[in-house]
């Protein structure tokens, strides 16, 4: 089975992203590929998960996964989305490092379906402003606890994507900027389902209604009708446009609030950052989507 884990993470988009897939249920299920309600997985896999911390999950426990996921049914692609895959937004950072328990869980992943194929899907986001939200939610706020040795600029989510990729090295992964999200939210759907970029999906613009003006997406939609021969390389050069005239300035505006932080070091921070995702897409086993 093709088994796509859809990891989050955390505070970006997750939720509608998987409203997105669960609206397309019933077409991609005609397709062989099933996107099962979290509520029917989340927590046995959690638990599973975390049990395994402490001895090998049983020869069975494949089996009554997949049963719990989908419910008695059947397909050929099982899409399972949980940002909680590499642990909560309480231990999200400890010691200066971005889901330092990523790795063992999908290494945890690939003894528990050792002959299906797993493919992981992931966004990330600027530590600049991804950081103070997880440190708001953080379980233990101490310095030695959630920084360690180590300081806001040696943040890198590189090194935390190479650990997954040396400990399931089996297990391809597929990531994303959520930064750059709006102008690809229809392939991001698309390549999670396993689907062609030029099959049609429902909500292939769900995000991007959340930061335009009412009049700029009827604009935007007009010029969609007017132009339905567009690639999506044209497409996305256009919603980039419609985005510079008409979006919504507080919902793309992010207050950053972390005690001592100057905007100097936020600078540094996303350069840091820019330079991150370069090096990300260089790492062997890993597809970066972008604009």
């Amino acid at each position: 089975m093709q088994l796509v884990l859809h990891t989050g993470t955390h505070y970006t988009e997750e939720d509608r992203l998987l409203k997105c897939l669960l609206h397309n249920k019933s077409s991609f299920a005609k397709r062989g590929i099933a996107v099962p309600d979290p509520s029917g997985f989340r927590g046995l896999f959690r638990a599973t998960l975390n049990a395994m911390h402490k001895a090998p999950a049983g020869p069975d426990a494949r089996d009554v996964l997949l049963e719990a996921a989908l419910d008695d049914g059947s397909a050929d692609r099982l899409i399972l989305s949980d940002p909680n895959f590499f642990r909560t937004p309480a231990t999200a950072v400890m010691r200066g490092h971005l889901y330092p328990d990523a790795a063992r869980r999908m290494m945890y992943m690939a003894e528990l379906f050792p002959n299906d194929d797993l493919e992981i899907f992931m966004a990330i986001r600027n530590p600049a402003s991804h950081v103070p939200i997880l440190f708001d939610k953080a379980i233990d706020k101490k310095h030695a606890a959630f920084w360690g040795d180590r300081n806001p600029l040696d943040l890198r989510w590189s090194q935390s994507i190479r650990m997954i990729r040396e400990a399931a090295p089996e297990i391809p992964i597929t990531v994303w900027c959520n930064e750059d999200l709006p102008l690809i939210w229809a392939q991001v759907i698309r390549e999670i389902a396993g689907i062609e970029l030029h099959e049609k999906i429902s909500g292939g613009f769900d995000l991007l209604s959340t930061i335009m003006t009412k009049e700029g997406m009827q604009r935007f939609r007009a010029y969609l009708d007017k132009h339905p021969e567009m690639s999506e390389i044209q497409k996305r050069r256009v919603i980039a446009a419609f985005l510079d005239k008409f979006a919504i300035d507080d919902e793309i505006e992010e207050e950053l609030d972390m005690p001592g932080w100057t905007e100097e070091l936020v600078d540094e921070m996303t350069d840091i950052y820019d330079d991150d995702v370069t090096n990300i897409q260089r790492i062997p086993g890993v597809t970066m989507i972008t604009p």
